[in-house]
């Protein structure tokens, strides 16, 4: 099909694809049944006859309109959209001519959207937003067998990594990609089916499962332990260096807070070695470097292994966040999703 002239307002790098994809598409039926007996919106949904055709406003003009209104004047949505704010003024005047109606005051600066524009942006982008679930939905059908799972470096190396034989054992189809990032994912913008999120699980418009509820205790090596100078108490860790992770996201537990937790005095919670990740960490404990406070959701492999121990038994801080699988509502029972999902619960109800 011939490139439509349309489509170079839409290539700009501000216009998100699928919504691009769908209104262009849209654009081309428009054109095919532009030649229609007057209509209202009301009968859109009908279902339409070999001789019956839709009357379609311009739908570069609503997608400037959109943008406009939404992001509160031209210059913004010229900005998203990758075009001129003037661009942007000259298609939402096609569109008011196109409907007779005013759907912004032009103010000496800026412009307001008029009730009637409010009214119809609320139609609008209900509209844009299924177009682009369906052009998603239609673009998931062809990687429908990749997965992609975003979670923090430590989370990918401490829990996911290990256990990654048995998911590709269970799932032998499916095509894992993991991506390890210390951002929040934007669903929207982002190709990501899942997201491991360190927090409390309450996410507008997404599903959250908790994963892991963290628990704070130090560990060591054996070799230290045994050979080095005496840790059989709290107080003993004055005599040790204290490993700190230097990445804290939120208000995630610290030495000083752990100590404190527990009552213990007399010991400076800043010195030590400092690192990036709690991986780097309990790699540096591993090696009788130090001690480390570990989260409970990166220790069992090395606890079973013997890697690393806890000097004080069982003594341990609940932290204030968890581990949360996360997925968009809209999406959570896709096939793909819901396997990880179920596959990572069952693997954190077998922890001990």
């Amino acid at each position: 099909m011939p490139r439509h002239p349309f489509a170079l307002f839409f290539a700009g790098s501000g216009c998100p694809p699928n919504r691009a994809a769908a209104i262009l598409l849209l654009i081309d039926i428009g054109e095919r049944l532009r030649k229609t007996r007057p209509n209202s919106w009301s009968n859109a949904s009908a279902k339409l006859g070999l001789g019956d055709q839709r009357r379609l406003p311009p739908l570069n003009a609503i997608r400037a309109f959109e943008a406009a209104a939404r992001r509160g004047g031209f210059q913004a949505a010229g900005a998203e959209l990758n075009v001129s704010a003037n661009a942007v003024g000259r298609l939402v005047k096609v569109l008011e001519d196109w409907l007779g109606v005013a759907l912004f005051r032009r103010l000496p600066r800026g412009v307001v959207v008029t009730e009637a524009g409010r009214g119809y942006l609320d139609h609008v982008g209900i509209l844009l937003d299924q177009l682009a679930d369906a052009t998603a939905d239609l673009q998931w059908r062809k990687t429908s067998k990749v997965l992609t799972v975003t979670a923090g470096p430590s989370f990918i190396a401490r829990w996911l990594v290990p256990r990654l034989g048995r998911l590709t054992e269970r799932y032998p189809d499916l095509e894992v990609r993991m991506l390890a990032s210390v951002q929040l994912t934007d669903f929207a913008r982002e190709e990501v089916d899942v997201a491991i999120r360190h927090g409390r699980g309450v996410y507008d418009g997404l599903r959250s499962d908790l994963l892991v509820q963290e628990e704070f205790y130090p560990v060591c090596s054996p070799t230290l332990l045994s050979c080095g100078p005496r840790l059989q108490v709290p107080d003993d860790l004055a005599q040790h260096v204290l490993l700190h992770e230097e990445w804290n996201i939120l208000d995630q537990l610290d030495w000083a807070d752990w100590l404190a937790a527990i009552g213990a005095d007399g010991i400076d919670p800043q010195r030590g070695l400092r690192f990036s990740f709690s991986h780097m960490t309990l790699q540096v404990a591993a090696a009788g470097q130090g001690v480390a406070l570990a989260s409970s959701a990166f220790i069992a492999d090395d606890l079973t292994t013997g890697r690393l121990v806890r000097p004080f038994g069982k003594l341990s801080v609940l932290g204030p966040h968890g581990f949360y699988v996360v997925c968009p509502n809209a999406t959570a029972d896709r096939e793909k999703s819901a396997a990880f999902r179920d596959w990572a619960l069952e693997e954190a109800a077998d922890e001990p």
